[in-house]
């Protein structure tokens, strides 16, 4: 999947998930099956055709989000096909009714909500506000000199430090938001990509200033930078350099943080790109088992990191194709692992992610409607048996949270686990009809989609040749298109309008973040030993130049001396360069 070289496994599963759906009804008794049909059909000439000839409108068709083509109603026929040992049980292969045996009954989910602004100070106090109003884990958002890789004193953080996220450009930074916080006792999730390797050793540091073993550390850092060159577009080197230091991170992470998730395989971004779901489910799991691919080439056994690949979902509008796409990864996860990559260990199999309601589902216009979306979208991605949520706030297509919109979301999630039953019974939704035959369909429009980038020459060459890019951008194309021409509904956009003034208020970002940051980088470089940090840096050069070094050990070092992140990453671009991405024609 990550490299050149056609594997006939995609195309033979692809056909063979297509073919068992034509097999002769197993779940259900034959002449049960034929009474369905008789009577759907009774229903339809009859009921529903006198009921519609009553209507003065027109009968239109209706398909999924995706583009998947919806009948009026679905019946024990439309899943006749399936044998029950494809559905399973919880905590049982193929994991599509839950990872876990007792799922919600047991613990809920983590609720992790996405923090992070201004100043490293700034951002300590909103965690410190979540944790004492219930969250039960840490979530991370930095700013975009961070994501890039740059310090806040560098020309391109002009205007941007603490903008969209906390600003990070020494270990300083780090020691600053985690001040107070029991790194030993918490879960901590960071959204960092190009920089991942520096931020997780400068997290690593945090813990060793204060005598905490790095390998008692939890948490997850995302890291997944295939999906920055398909969506995200936040790259520093060519993915094949980028690549090199996401299997650093790996074979350091299995040997000395083994409770760390080393990266978090995300859909969200693609999905927020406008890919479809089916895309979000076929590219993330794509990319996933390109991260397979790359942990066994660097000598790792499955059984060794795939129990740390964790996933990270989007989770939008349509609220049966959501569930369905969920309930799909599981299933496709496990069956591919075990048939394609010969694993055997029952954790290895499992498929834990997060997922984040839609920003991209979020309006300006009348923003207290995106109260309403964001417990619709969480609901979805509990029926749908997540590990972890973070529910957005509804100012966010505004500006970065104010402290009330943060409490409304969390309480969203707190409201959905304890007050709705919801989380009483596992996969509540199993044996729906429509449920059951739309992950049916999920599956198979993604092991098709398996099949074309194999076609392509393998995941690495769809992406440089833009071929996935070029399907997110057609599928976005057509989704606005839908919108503009009132095909679907966006309410308070396209339907049900108003004019309105600016209805809220929002968080101000101002220019006292980056000042304060520029005084405390200027700090630091005074304060630290120039030698060491010039010896730790070559370290680390001729680590980057060596194809057979984990450059992890000496980066840690560097870290530790007080090197910045745009110091470190310098290093990278001096070794490695830059890259553009391909035109889309």
């Amino acid at each position: 999947m990550l490299r050149t070289g056609r594997d006939p496994y995609w195309k033979k599963k692809a056909k063979s998930t297509v073919e068992s759906r034509a097999k002769k009804g197993t779940l259900y008794d034959g002449r049960a099956l034929e009474q369905v049909r008789r009577g759907l059909k009774q229903w339809q000439d009859t009921v529903y055709r006198d009921w519609r000839a009553l209507s003065s409108e027109e009968e239109r068709d209706y398909q999924t989000a995706s583009g998947i083509p919806l009948k009026q109603i679905y019946t024990p026929e439309d899943v006749s096909n399936a044998e029950y040992s494809a559905q399973g049980y919880p905590g049982v292969f193929p994991y599509l009714r839950g990872v876990y045996p007792d799922m919600y009954r047991g613990r809920k989910w983590t609720m992790r909500m996405f923090s992070g602004f201004g100043t490293p100070e700034d951002t300590n106090r909103r965690l410190k506000l979540l944790l004492e109003h219930g969250e039960t884990g840490l979530s991370v958002a930095f700013d975009m000199p961070t994501l890039y890789g740059y310090d806040c004193d560098h020309e391109r953080a002009h205007g941007e430090v603490g903008r969209c996220g906390v600003n990070v450009s020494s270990l300083k930074d780090m020691e600053v938001i985690f001040d107070g916080i029991p790194l030993d006792k918490v879960s901590t999730s960071m959204t960092i990509n190009a920089p991942a390797t520096v931020l997780t050793c400068m997290y690593a540091g945090v813990a060793k200033r204060r005598g905490i073993p790095i390998s008692k550390l939890r948490g997850t850092v995302q890291a997944d930078m295939l999906k920055e060159y398909i969506a995200q577009k936040e790259w520093a080197y060519p993915p094949e350099a980028h690549l090199r230091l996401v299997r650093d991170l790996m074979v350091f992470s299995t040997k000395e943080m083994p409770l760390w998730n080393y990266i978090s395989i995300s859909g969200y971004h693609i999905r927020e790109a406008g890919s479809s779901a089916i895309q979000e489910l076929a590219f993330t799991l794509a990319d996933g088992f390109g991260y397979v691919e790359l942990g066994m080439e660097a000598g790792l056994k499955a059984e060794q990191f795939a129990p740390r690949l964790s996933f990270f979902f989007n989770s939008t509008m349509d609220f049966f194709e959501e569930i369905a796409k969920f309930r799909a990864a599981r299933r496709i996860w496990a069956t591919v692992l075990r048939e394609k990559y010969g694993v055997k260990d029952k954790r290895s199999l499992l498929m834990r992610f997060h997922t984040q309601t839609s920003g991209a589902s979020l309006t300006w216009q009348q923003p207290l409607n995106n109260v309403v979306r964001t417990a619709i979208e969480a609901l979805a991605a509990v029926l749908g048996g997540t590990q972890s949520l973070h529910t957005n706030s509804y100012d966010e297509a505004w500006a970065l949270p104010t402290e009330q919109a943060v409490e409304v979301a969390l309480r969203t999630q707190q409201i959905i686990a304890e007050e709705t039953g919801t989380a009483n019974v596992i996969d509540p939704l199993g044996g729906s009809y429509y449920v059951e035959w739309l992950t049916d369909q999920m599956e198979e429009e993604a092991y098709k989609y398996f099949d074309r980038i194999e076609s392509s020459g393998g995941l690495l060459k769809a992406i440089k040749s833009g071929y996935l890019q070029r399907e997110i951008a057609e599928n976005s194309y057509r989704l606005s298109k839908r919108v503009e021409e009132d095909e679907d509904s966006v309410v308070g956009v396209n339907k049900y309008a108003k004019v309105e003034k600016e209805p809220i208020e929002t968080l101000k970002i101002d220019f006292r973040a980056q000042k304060s940051q520029l005084k405390r980088l200027a700090a630091v470089k005074k304060a630290r030993d120039g030698t060491k940090v010039k010896s730790a840096l070559a370290k680390m050069e001729k680590a980057f130049e060596s194809e057979d070094a984990n450059s992890i050990y000496p980066m840690l070092d560097a870290v530790a001396q007080y090197a910045t992140l745009g110091e470190i990453m310098g290093v990278g671009r001096k070794v490695w360069g830059g890259y553009k991405e391909p035109m889309l024609l």
